[in-house]
Formats: structure tokens, sequence, C-alpha cells
């Protein structure tokens, strides 16, 4: 039942952002599933109402019920009002939890009202799988910061473009869509000026159905995002420009296209990295999703900014082009293996033609 709450909640992933995606299903005293839900849009109902609703449109009661739910009801007034009120006041018997709720609005007091009425309390089933549905949420509520998961399509010898700049297409389209799937998810997608200047991205979610289309971060030091790039194509979408530099001639064309523009700088002139991801953090974003240059992936890497590497492999070489990242030693290249930035595979997957590999930055994979 704990693996039905969860399909539930992968069902909510492109949904519920900021929200954790949450997946409930409700079983009757016979065994019945008689209710299935996951968290909606912002300000809309959690997994446990749409499964109390969907238990009412079969026209079933709940009283004694057990409940299935990826993570512990919320017990404080959000934009929703606490789902475990919801539930004692439903008279379900039992609640199984996958784990707590990291907010700290939230963490036991869910899981303390419902044994107070009580309701029969169990933790821990299917733990491993609803933080990873969530890492981005636990990231931000533990943190204070996203979880930033860096992509890269490449060849086996790791080249992301030719010497010319030329990188299209060096994957399939089973690997764009599934690397499309994962934009839709994210809370927001961030890229460098320099790719936008290279390339004219729109950098939108086209290859997979979704309900929103996460806001664009651009690291623009100095104002050069053109205002008239394909990335504005993109209908209600926000977008965010960080700089370092206030220039209210450059900003005032961007502005007038709807970009907010916020200054971040550090002490070299360039925009403070690790003081963008808290930032996002506090605009609720769980999840960034990276799609820059080797510039830019290398002043992440090298500032200790990515949790995660999702990189598709082309079953082709390339030789001379250029690589996923560069210097991503403070100290310029690096002069001893014990140098490298050291990862842990976490998954490794056939994604057509191509390669999927997801790993994670050593120390990084759990909270």
């Amino acid at each position: 039942m704990m693996q039905l709450a969860l399909q539930a909640a992968r069902d909510a992933q492109r949904v519920a952002p900021p929200n954790p995606a949450v997946g409930c299903v409700i079983v009757a005293r016979d065994g019945a599933v008689i209710g299935v839900g996951h968290t909606q849009r912002t300000g809309g109902p959690h997994a446990e109402i749409m499964a109390l609703r969907d238990a009412q449109a079969r026209g079933r009661s709940v009283e004694g019920a057990t409940v299935y739910v990826t993570l512990e009801p919320c017990a404080h007034h959000g934009r929703t009002g606490p789902c475990c009120d919801a539930l004692v006041a439903a008279r379900v018997g039992k609640v199984v939890a996958a784990l707590a709720d990291p907010n700290p609005l939230v963490a036991g007091q869910g899981f303390e009202r419902l044994r107070a009425a009580g309701v029969t309390v169990e933790v821990g089933p299917g733990e491993e799988q609803a933080r990873e549905l969530n890492i981005g949420f636990f990231s931000r509520m533990l943190r204070k910061t996203p979880w930033v998961r860096m992509k890269v399509a490449a060849s086996l010898d790791g080249r992301t473009a030719l010497e010319n700049g030329v990188s299209q297409w060096i994957t399939g389209h089973a690997a764009r869509t599934d690397g499309h799937a994962w934009r839709a998810r994210a809370g927001a997608v961030l890229t460098g000026v320099g790719t936008v200047l290279e390339d004219d991205p729109r950098l939108d979610v086209r290859e997979v159905e979704t309900p929103r289309q996460p806001p664009l971060v651009i690291v623009d030091s100095h104002l050069q995002t053109p205002p008239d790039a394909r990335l504005f194509d993109t209908p209600e979408r926000p977008v965010w420009i960080y700089a370092a530099a206030a220039n209210a001639e450059k900003a005032a064309p961007l502005q007038a296209r709807g970009v907010e523009v916020r200054y971040l700088p550090n002490a070299h002139g360039k925009v403070d990295l690790a003081a963008l991801l808290r930032d996002l953090a506090a605009r609720e974003v769980n999840e960034l999703h990276v799609e820059a240059g080797h510039k830019l992936n290398g002043s992440l890497l090298r500032e200790g900014q990515v949790d995660e590497l999702l990189v598709y492999l082309a079953p082709k070489l390339i030789g001379a082009g250029l690589g996923m990242a560069s210097q991503i030693s403070p100290s310029g290249p690096l002069q001893t293996l014990a140098q490298a930035v050291e990862l842990e595979f976490h998954s490794v997957e056939p994604i057509g033609p191509d390669l999927r590999v997801i790993a994670r930055l050593a120390g990084r994979s759990a909270f």
C-alpha cells in the first residue's frame, strides 16, 4: 500500500513545488483501497485531503480505515489547513507514514496530534524512497539551500561540444525528453549568460506535459542578457537575473520584459553563487536544475555548490572539444588525482541509445 502511495507521490512531482510531492492511499477495514490522492498545485489540497475526497466520491466511509501517506500529515495553517486535523475529523483508525516532515512547523507535531486523538501511528515504511522523491524539500528545510542538480549531455569521451561550440545534438531524442522531465520537476532552471549569448536557448519544458514552467534563473554579472532573447518567448514563466553590479540603463529593458533583477556581488565582482542559492531557497526553490556551460559548471563545482550530476553520455567519440566543466579547483589545473572531485554513482540507466548517469558528490547522498 505504501508503494501505491509512493506512485501517487511521483505523479505530484511536476505539480506540487514548492510543496513536497506527497501521495496518500486509504484502505478500509476489509482491505479494499477506497481513496487515493496526491498533493495538488500550490494553494490546492494536500494528498490526504484528495484521498479523503476520493473515498467520499466512491461512497465509502473512512471510519477506522488505515491511511498510508509518504510524509507526515501537516500540523500547521499554511496555504491550507492541517491535514492531521482532517484525518482526526474523518475518524481514521491508523496512519502509516514513510517519514517525518522536516519542516520546523511540522517536525513531529502531526504525529503527536494524531496520537493524542487516539489514532495509531506507524512511521518508517518506504522511508528511503519517500526521501528521494523530495530530496530538494529536505535540502531546503535542513540546509536552507536547494538541491543542486547539474545536467550535462556529452560524448563518451566527455565532450559537451566541438571546439567551434557546436553541440546540437550530441545525445538523442529520448535523452532530451528525459532531460525535460527533470526540468519539469525542478523548482527553477539555472543557466549562465554565456549560454544565453552563445545558444539563445529557451530552456523551458516542451518535450513532456507539465502544468507549470519552472522559473528561469540567469547568472549574469554585467547584465548582458539581450531583451529579445528566445528565453522570453515562454509565456508566464518568471525570469530572475542575478547580477553583480547595478546598471539602471541595462536593467530597464530587461525589467520591461518582466525580469526581476537582483544584485548579489562577491568580492571579485561576480555573482556570489552561495548567496544566490540561499536566496533561491528563500524563494521556496527545492530543486535547482542547472543547464549551463563549462565555465559556470566549473564555478559551481569549484565552490562546492553542486549536489548531483545528471549526465547523458552518447555512444560517440568527439576528440578535441569542450569539456563538462573548467577549472574545478581554486588553485587551477589539478596536479594530483587526490584533488579530483569525488563522486558516488547513484544510478546508471540506458535512455534510448544513450546512457544516463546520476552521480552525487561524496557525502551528499542523504540527510
